[in-house]
């Protein structure tokens, strides 16, 4: 498998602690090992901006609205959630929207490492996940959706998102079962 990689989206602490599933991180955490023994790079994708978020505009509803501070360096709930720590050889990539490819070098890090094929697993389903399923998807990249590596703050979105959107571009599956494809 070495031309895929896993991409654990959005997992910093103040994202998450809006997730009130507490089986979600210890789920996420079996897909990250199963990657990381399979030798499947694990690329950890967060959003972070400059001090005064010169990169917001006013007229993104999203991140124009963001208070002053938020996910810059000095904020500590832009930290990756210590569960998912990353190890110091795999690559955090910071995007400035929802895609991970807005903003990032994620593109470049991919075809560096001849990385075609993508596993999805973040938070919001409706958000990160969603916007960067379809640009991969557009960008020609195999991928593949654990959906229950996948959390949103609204069950029917996640829902519709998995089991009605995402199979019309990617593989939809479940932890458990990507894992067990690893071994």
């Amino acid at each position: 498998m070495s031309d895929t990689a896993l991409l654990v989206m959005d997992i910093q602490k103040s994202i998450v602690d809006r997730i009130a599933t507490p089986d979600y991180l210890p789920r996420l955490t079996q897909a990250v090992e199963a990657a990381r023994n399979a030798g499947i790079p694990v690329l950890h994708v967060v959003v972070g901006f400059r001090s005064g978020h010169p990169e917001a505009s006013g007229r993104n509803k999203t991140f124009g609205a963001l208070p002053e501070g938020a996910f810059t360096l000095k904020d500590p709930g832009a930290a990756i959630h210590p569960d998912i720590a990353p190890r110091p050889d795999e690559v955090v990539i910071t995007k400035k929207r929802i895609s991970a490819f807005a903003g990032s070098d994620l593109e470049m890090v991919l075809r560096s490492g001849g990385l075609s094929h993508l596993v999805l697993a973040g938070v919001a389903t409706s958000g990160v996940v969603l916007s960067t399923c379809r640009q991969a998807a557009d960008l020609d990249y195999r991928l593949t959706v654990l959906a229950d590596g996948c959390a949103d703050a609204d069950e029917e979105v996640h829902r519709v998102l998995t089991e009605k959107v995402f199979p019309r571009q990617a593989e939809v599956t479940t932890v458990e079962e990507w894992s067990g494809t690893l071994s």
